[in-house]
């Protein structure tokens, strides 16, 4: 048996477009498969996606990949970079996030489909289901990475260092959040228990959501 879950996210963030910074407020519908009876790696799944939104996109800046000069400034004045592969419109960012948080769930929830909107999008709801085209994200890149990345920069521009990246954590184990347990693991507080799977023809009782 499958089932299915749909979570409602929101966060803020900065994006960068046509040589000018805004602050936008995003709002995300996703709709799930759940793949797992585990209860744990349900909120496990569920408090990743938690973390990579509210952490590392949270504050974060949206810039086109091309804009090297510009990034890095933003990383110089110590401001997260989030880089994708065409300029920052919410379609954009929303099969990111599609893309990405498929990937650091690792199958044991299935995001099916997703719809985002945001502040600057005059009411307009973009929306994307596991049969579009995926568009610039079939290329592989961080949007592919099970860790908490939120960009592809692993050198060097013009003979400066712009990744600074000592005090982020990148190994989900780190942050509590790995599939097996860890008894010198702290769990994150407020976990949302998803829903427990049972094989048919089973009568439970008491089963939460």
């Amino acid at each position: 048996m499958t089932a299915r879950i749909q979570r409602t996210f929101e966060f803020l963030a900065g994006l960068h477009y046509e040589e000018e910074f805004y602050v936008n407020q995003y709002f995300v519908d996703v709709y799930f498969d759940i793949n797992t009876d585990s209860i744990r790696e349900q909120n496990v799944a569920l408090d990743r996606i938690k973390y990579f939104l509210h952490d590392r996109l949270q504050n974060s800046v949206f810039v086109y990949i091309k804009e090297t000069a510009v990034i890095e400034k933003y990383i110089d004045a110590g401001i997260k970079v989030c880089t994708l592969p065409e300029e920052p419109y919410d379609q954009i960012i929303g099969i990111m996030l599609f893309s990405k948080l498929n990937s650091i769930t690792e199958g044991r929830l299935v995001a099916t489909d997703i719809n985002i909107s945001s502040g600057m999008s005059d009411g307009v709801t973009c929306c994307f289901n596991s049969d579009d085209n995926l568009g610039p994200y079939v290329e592989k890149g961080w949007w592919n990475h099970k860790s908490t990345k939120i960009n592809n920069f692993t050198g060097t521009t013009k003979g400066k260092k712009i990744v600074k990246i000592s005090k982020t954590k990148l190994d989900w184990s780190d942050l509590g959040l790995g599939w097996e347990p860890e008894t010198t693991s702290v769990t994150p507080s407020n976990t949302d228990v998803v829903l427990k799977l049972f094989p048919k023809n089973t009568k439970t009782d008491n089963t939460k959501l």
